[in-house]
């Protein structure tokens, strides 16, 4: 019999609370890197500037995500899970608050920088969170809750974006999250176990997210400014030196390590790839369908949703085939299947009709749910035992810096492809380019010969 000192210990550790408190940043966390896409025309509009000035409402949230996102998982070693949570919850909410208030677009945008820097912590702390709060026995089913709540909030973002965008306006895209991150503070604060206190990031962590962020910042820019004149591209020039010197550091090492002893580099590039052609798409098509075609944002969320929703309900068939195929044939077929509906996309016309876009880019979501599990048994399967959360934190960092180049590569080559619908066609082509690469990258994985042949 289990004695009642045990059952308390038990009670204690499988916390379900906490893991629901894990779910709920999880959906808000995603649903903000896709629900502002759709109101950046009305930010355009609104603010009285550039199309490329509102992106930055999007590329201001992702880019101290990209930055932060490894160092803020050293400092989450260092300090109380409790304390952490409350207080980035209580920032992202705080930031969106503010962001919703905004009298003009540099208000926005530093509303949106410091949100993204809460918003590292939260995509850090969701597993950790769902980990911590049940015995090991549970975790596969704790770790199943942030990672289906997850997907669906980038599901509803476009949808639930453009219904509030019609009818309320876009602070509103601001504000709806707010109810959920009280929700979750309440929760946490009551259920999280106490111990453990905040305590200020140690130099390294921030001089490493300097290097990062300095590099993301300067390709960011350079993207953003050249349809205006090429020459703005020379400021993506210490991006390079600026990566290599954060690979040299303690905190570029493990990376560095990773990617050159498992041959994981080329699946963590095609994962990179494709998250800039479906954020790129994404970007293109919500101001095209607006702005281009005269559409509502309900419809355009509506029919952009098409994409994740085929995502969605194709991931776990991407699993199951790859426990009985292998990984690499799946991740292939799926990468393949997301190139051929951009490539299909790509051609978008005055003439097109709102259903001719949707099956492009429900194909392209099908292949993106059949590719996303087996390209991380890829990476995964690839470390060594014991760099596998340096690999997990690689993956994550591709995907994101990916989502955050990839508006910033189709603002460029809008520019190049001039304006109206030749500008969106040729921002279309370069991200099936970018679907595309990731097709042989994911072929040739593990066919490499052995040393010394």
């Amino acid at each position: 019999m289990t004695s009642t000192a045990e059952k308390g210990r038990v009670v204690a550790e499988d916390r379900w609370s906490l893991v629901a408190v894990a779910g709920m940043l999880s959906f808000v966390a995603m649903l903000d890197m896709n629900i502002v896409n759709i109101a950046l025309a009305d930010l355009a509009h609104g603010f009285q500037v550039s199309a490329r000035t509102a992106q930055w409402a999007v590329l201001g949230y992702q880019l101290p995500l990209v930055a932060l996102l490894l160092p803020a998982g050293r400092w989450l070693d260092r300090v109380g899970t409790r304390s952490a949570v409350l207080l980035a919850v209580t920032g992202f909410a705080l930031c969106g608050a503010a962001a919703a208030a905004a009298p003009w677009a540099a208000w926005l945008i530093t509303a949106r920088l410091a949100q993204g820097t809460f918003g590292a912590v939260l995509f850090v702390l969701m597993p950790v969170l769902a980990m911590r709060s049940v015995r090991p026995g549970l975790r596969g089913r704790a770790m199943s809750v942030p990672a289906t709540l997850g997907p669906l909030g980038a599901v509803t973002g476009p949808a639930l974006g453009g219904l509030l965008l019609d009818h309320l306006g876009w602070r509103a895209i601001f504000l709806v999250k707010l109810p959920v991150c009280l929700a979750a503070w309440i929760i946490a604060r009551r259920h999280a176990p106490p111990g453990g206190t905040l305590r200020a990031p140690d130099r390294a962590s921030l001089a490493d997210a300097g290097l990062i962020g300095g590099a993301v910042a300067a390709l960011l820019l350079a993207l953003t400014l050249s349809p205006g004149s090429p020459w703005w591209l020379l400021l993506a020039a210490p991006a390079a030196p600026l990566a290599a010197w954060w690979l040299r550091r303690p905190g570029g090492r493990p990376v560095r390590s990773l990617l050159r002893a498992s041959g994981a580099a080329g699946v963590t590039t095609a994962v990179l790839s494709v998250a800039a052609a479906f954020a790129a798409m994404q970007y293109l098509l919500a101001l095209h369908l607006q702005r281009e075609e005269g559409f509502s944002a309900t419809a355009t969320g509506l029919t952009v949703l098409c994409f994740p929703l085929a995502m969605g309900l194709t991931g776990p068939l991407g699993g199951r085939l790859a426990d009985r195929l292998g990984a690499r044939p799946v991740a292939v077929t799926g990468a393949s299947a997301t190139a051929l509906g951009l490539l299909l996309l790509a051609p978008v016309g005055d003439g097109w009709s709102l259903p001719d876009i949707a099956w492009r880019l429900a194909l392209a979501g099908t292949g993106m749910g059949l590719y996303g599990g087996p390209t991380q048994i890829l990476v995964m399967t690839a470390a060594p035992p014991t760099a596998m959360a340096t690999a997990g934190s690689t993956v994550q960092l591709a995907r994101s810096l990916g989502f955050t180049l990839g508006p910033a590569l189709a603002t460029t080559a809008c520019g190049l492809g001039g304006a109206g619908p030749g500008g969106v066609r040729a921002g279309l082509a370069l991200a099936a380019a970018a679907a595309c690469l990731a097709v042989p990258l994911l072929a040739l994985h593990g066919r490499r010969p052995a040393r010394g042949r």
